[in-house]
């Protein structure tokens, strides 16, 4: 008589690994994304070492059986939804920071490590891991890097994709594969290591990570500018970025978005403004950098700039932009999060047309941003408990990726595509491109068994 799935899967794992309570099962199975289908998982197995997540690959090759790896599960794209009879791979336990080297500048991890964990933990050696997602006290770097996610600092730093040297991933099959390096340089072969980065756990599971890490910076200072329009928020931007400034964050909030988190903190934001703009400086001399912006500001028709005066009225501003996605959920109770990134030049057309769009569909659409890099969040917010409010908040989205797109734009600059975006994903690259990406997924899941439904 053949076994069971869980049978087989008792064989190399301890009891307390493998849940199978519906009820507990059910909780895994999606992510924080609106408008996602999401199946029943069979089984969810959180495994603690590389060679228990080498036998959940073997025995879901032996048995045919759907792999969906999770991380902490805040992701906004449906990447980590469960699909029906799958096997979840939770790799939340397995969250060691196995070294951090001073003098390679570089950390070791596990997957189910927590980004500020980490980030916190290389401060103690003076040193900084930059990437850091709104979500960056939750959010696993397994999870950073399977959506590529990038952060507030992006615009100086980077996103996560560049920071990742090296991965130790299972394959399909349970096979062991290491890429990349540890050393500073290096370009032996194809670059499989960023192939890894982003495919949303479609090629291989991660199980260790060496990741690039910076001397700490000083602390930054803020400086936030209030603008009549959005056109002269994005105005100053373009400013900012051709006068040759590297900030080491900047960020902008529309009128819409200032509101909510008023509403939902109390932090006594200017609700008179249409556009805030937030610019820092990790420079030796934050205040000189942030009189020069405050002044391309101002020339942009800015009608307040106030510079932070120290490190405690810089994190309140912060602390403001962080809330931006909570508060926008708190005013209908739902919201559709879009993450579309244009070039700089086009960044005043987007936020334009996503209040027109807005507008067309009777729905109140926020927009936070990492204006610095282009990368916008027009988030939609509507009653889930209203049909017809629902459909309007779908069309809405699909517009915005349309208008993104003639921008010159990509549909996700961080958030990735899981499901919520699979047939803008083929729009975006084209039949050419699709074909040549199932190609490199046949390549290294010949049987569809990781993460299937996903990216396209």
């Amino acid at each position: 008589m053949s076994r069971t799935l869980v049978e087989l899967l008792q064989d190399g794992l301890p009891a307390e690994a493998i849940l199978t309570d519906p009820d507990v099962t059910s909780s895994y199975a999606h992510d924080m994304a609106s408008f996602c289908a999401a199946g029943d998982p069979a089984v969810v197995v959180l495994p603690r070492t590389v060679e228990q997540v080498q036998h959940v690959m073997r025995t879901a090759t032996e048995l045919r059986v759907p792999v969906v790896p999770q991380g902490a599960r805040t992701g906004l794209s449906g990447a980590a939804n469960a699909s029906d009879g799958c096997i979840v791979l939770s790799l939340v336990k397995m969250d060691r920071i196995l070294e951090i080297s001073p003098v390679d500048r570089i950390a070791v991890v596990e997957p189910g490590v927590v980004n500020a964990t980490l980030s916190r933990a290389v401060g103690e050696h003076g040193l900084y891991y930059p990437p850091d997602p709104s979500s960056w006290e939750m959010c696993t770097i397994g999870g950073n890097i399977g959506t590529a996610s990038g952060g507030l600092c992006c615009v100086k730093y980077g996103v996560t994709a560049e920071y990742v040297l090296g991965l130790d991933v299972v394959l399909a099959d349970g096979r062991l594969m290491s890429t990349g390096r540890r050393t500073a340089k290096g370009v032996a072969g194809y670059d499989l290591t960023r192939l890894f980065v982003g495919s949303e756990g479609s090629l291989g599971i991660v199980v260790r990570a060496v990741l690039a890490l910076k001397p700490q910076p000083p602390q930054q200072l803020v400086l936030a500018a209030e603008f009549p329009s959005a056109e002269a928020a994005c105005d100053a931007v373009c400013r900012i970025m051709e006068g040759g400034h590297v900030p080491s964050l900047l960020e902008l909030m529309d009128r819409t978005t200032v509101k909510a988190v008023n509403a939902l903190a109390q932090m006594g934001l200017p609700e008179t403004t249409e556009a805030l703009l937030l610019a820092a400086f990790d420079t030796p001399d934050p205040a000189a950098d942030l009189a020069a912006v405050g002044a391309l500001c101002e020339a942009a028709g800015a009608t307040q700039v106030v510079p932070a005066e120290d490190a405690a009225e810089s994190e309140l501003l912060l602390q403001a932009r962080r809330l931006s996605l909570t508060a926008l959920e708190a005013v209908k109770g739902s919201t559709m999060i879009d993450d579309v990134c244009v070039p700089r030049s086009r960044l005043a057309e987007m936020l334009v047309g996503v209040e027109r769009i807005g507008e067309k569909y009777g729905l109140t659409v926020g927009v936070c941003a990492h204006a610095g890099d282009g990368n916008t969040h027009p988030t939609v917010c509507f009653d889930a408990t209203d049909p017809d409010e629902g459909r309007r908040a779908r069309e809405s989205f699909d517009e915005i990726m349309a208008l993104g797109l003639e921008l010159g734009g990509t549909i996700t600059g961080e958030h990735g595509v899981g499901v919520l975006k699979k047939e803008w994903l083929a729009r975006e690259i084209g039949p050419v491109g699709v074909e040549m990406q199932r190609a490199v997924k046949a390549a290294f899941d010949p049987h569809s068994l990781l993460n299937p439904g996903k990216l396209f």
